[in-house]
């Protein structure tokens, strides 16, 4: 039977979850190959009330929000739920694997006033550590007061006070993920959710007979809303597998999906690339993905040659051509925005890539192919959502010519927590939303054109360039005049890669440290791997002094740089540039694993694997791997507390019993 037409008789969340407490499905949790835990929808609900008396013995109550800052997704979703079920408002925050993302803790902590926590020891370590080295301990003190730890579980037979909220009634928020600067939390009420889950569950059939697989992190609006909250209101077989199991074992993911017969799953633009570059030539023995009939692509700009080299690839395992769901969504709108037609294929266009301008009418199929872009079509607004293009004085323009995509509708956030400031400048006296992307409409769909707002898309994640050079600017003798960030994709690319321009007219041996300083700066603090540090003789601005980040983007596209990157590729591979030799068995089987993990790079052993742009995922490859010689003895996190093979030999050393054999 399809359930969805009951969705119409939902209003909140927790209409969801009491009328779903005898539905034959569960949530599966999968951890491993043959690693899974089944929870009962049922026993989802009987958690969340056992959960929410512990909260409300500790003085938790209504109107309260909570941080929610757990890697686990099923602790996660315990605390989420016992949250909503006590009027309690949830805040997702995603732990990562470096201090920035603690940082931001503490500052949406601080915006929230006086938040519980919800966490586990571990975390809270770590937290504490950070707050000590930020001057936070104040702040910290008063978290560590309304903490509450996932460990200290252990009964939840008695049940806590079930509070019914209104449509709405603010039911979570969402920050965004700022690294230096004001994360802003877009407010969701219950209307807005189930507003969404309507108009997505119109267009894209969900029904109690579909088996859903995802592993994006439930701190992302398509993990949380698109593959959890959606398919558990619409009674589906849900399966979540964690995102750090995914970047260490991409081809299980869709291993599992011909195991588990999944119907829909889904991926941003990085993990098609991910998943591809470690499937290389190899082929999937024994998967059929026939089953699959939506492959949802999102969260960051979609790269055509991407999906077309991802369906050709897995041809043979019957996944159809038109599964590929390329669809555009955003926070602000709960998540869903446009969808194409279901089971029908997936198109694009070609456009030249100079004239996409606010006003100007899109130039499709240029002659010079070097003027050529691909874009994606991304299908009509879904019911609940109105959706227009319009001028820069938000006055509509006609089909086909590129303007600022505005939104509202029932799905729409009505602000940002604690922010009137930002709420004023993307919502209108009229309800409508800026969403900070230019796009056009064509032949009755959406095409994303650019972004008004300067965001880098790397990885699946929105990086602000001023954040990114703010961190960079720490590095000795620089400051914000002197280096732009920026995202830069080149002609055939499958995304963008993160280029960093520095103001430079010395030597390139002069130029050597400071791009290693920055390249160092900037993976520390966000995970990200800077491509290229580059020198420039002069950052072009606007006569009002804004950066003009899009011509430095077209000079190292057209290669104007390509003398200096080759004379430092030149230097940081001469001889002299390694001036340690491998001293120990171990600092050598460490060196081994490391140049496995990052091909074409000249890695010694006094080398800090940060100043070498090691990416998140490169990080978790090397420990993935240690941990396979070495079970059990070194954290993630210690990587970046020993981020040189010296170091983490001599530290891996003193954990060990006996010496490593030669």
């Amino acid at each position: 039977m399809n359930d969805a037409i009951k969705l119409m008789n939902y209003t909140t969340l927790v209409d969801v979850l009491e009328s779903n407490r005898r539905v034959d499905r569960a949530v599966t949790y999968v951890d491993g190959e043959n690693s899974e835990r089944r929870v009962p929808y049922g026993d989802v609900y009987t958690r969340a009330l056992g959960i929410l008396c512990h909260l409300q013995a500790m003085g938790a109550q209504r109107g309260d929000k909570m941080i929610i800052f757990l890697s686990n997704n099923e602790q996660f979703l315990d605390g989420f739920w016992a949250a909503i079920c006590g009027g309690i408002t949830p805040v997702p925050l995603a732990v990562g694997i470096s201090d920035e993302h603690r940082h931001k803790l503490l500052r949406v902590a601080r915006k929230l006033g006086k938040p519980l926590l919800y966490t586990d020891s571990k975390n809270l370590e770590r937290l504490q550590a950070l707050a000590a080295q930020v001057g936070e301990t104040a702040l910290f003190n008063e978290l560590k007061s309304r903490a509450f730890l996932v460990e200290s579980i252990t009964d939840i037979s008695r049940p806590g006070k079930l509070y019914r909220p209104a449509p709405d009634d603010l039911a979570f928020i969402q920050f965004s993920s700022g690294s230096t600067s004001e994360p802003k939390g877009v407010m969701l009420t219950h209307r807005n959710l189930i507003a969404n889950t309507q108009g997505a569950t119109a267009v894209g059939k969900y029904n109690d007979q579909d088996v859903t697989l995802s592993w994006m992190p439930l701190t992302h609006d398509m993990g949380l809303i698109g593959f959890y909250l959606m398919q558990f209101a619409n009674r589906v077989h849900v399966h979540l597998m964690p995102t750090e199991l995914f970047v260490r074992r991409p081809l299980l993911w869709l291993q599992l999906a011909s195991k588990k017969r999944v119907t829909i799953t889904c991926s941003p633009n990085f993990g098609y690339r991910h998943f591809l570059k470690v499937l290389a030539d190899r082929r999937l023995e024994g998967v059929d993905l026939s089953a699959i009939r939506q492959i949802y692509n999102g969260a960051e700009p979609i790269s055509v040659a991407l999906c077309n080299e991802f369906m050709s690839a897995l041809a043979y395992t019957g996944l159809k051509h038109h599964a590929m769901f390329p669809v555009y969504g955003l926070a602000e709108a709960s998540l869903a925005v446009t969808f194409p037609q279901p089971g029908v294929d997936y198109r694009w266009i070609r456009v030249n890539r100079h004239k996409l301008g606010v006003g100007v009418r899109v130039d499709l199929n240029p002659a010079d192919a070097r003027d050529a872009l691909e874009l994606v079509c991304l299908g009509n607004v879904i019911p609940n959502t109105e959706l227009r293009i319009t001028d820069q004085a938000r006055a509509a323009l006609p089909s086909g010519e590129v303007g600022h995509i505005l939104i509202r509708g029932a799905s729409v956030t009505r602000g940002y927590f604690g922010d009137p400031e930002a709420t004023a400048l993307a919502i209108d006296a009229d309800g409508w939303v800026d969403t900070g992307d230019l796009g056009f409409m064509h032949e009755g769909s959406l095409y994303i054109a650019g972004r008004s707002k300067e965001i880098i898309f790397v990885n699946g994640q929105n990086y602000y360039p001023y954040d990114l050079e703010n961190i960079a600017q720490r590095a000795p003798g620089l400051d914000l005049n002197k280096l732009v960030a920026a995202g830069v994709a080149k002609p055939g690319s499958q995304g963008e890669e993160l280029v960093v321009f520095v103001l430079h007219r010395g030597s390139m041996s002069e130029f050597l440290p400071i791009a290693a300083a920055v390249s160092r700066l900037i993976n520390e603090h966000t995970g990200l791997e800077v491509v290229q540090v580059i020198p420039t003789k002069r950052i072009p601005k606007t006569t009002s002094g804004k950066v003009q980040r899009h011509l430095l983007e077209t000079a190292y596209i057209d290669g104007e740089f390509a003398a200096e990157l080759a004379e430092l590729k030149t230097l940081r591979e001469s001889p002299g540039a390694a001036s340690h030799v491998s001293g120990t068995a171990l600092e050598t089987r460490l060196q081994s694993i490391c140049e496995a993990a990052l091909p074409g790079k000249r890695i010694d052993v006094t080398d800090n694997l940060f100043d070498i742009g090691a990416s998140s995922l490169k990080l978790i490859e090397i420990h993935e791997n240690v941990d396979r010689e070495f079970p059990g003895l070194i954290d993630l996190t210690e990587l970046f507390d020993h981020p040189t093979i010296v170091e983490l030999a001599k530290h891996l050393q003193s954990k060990l019993k006996t010496p490593p054999a030669a």
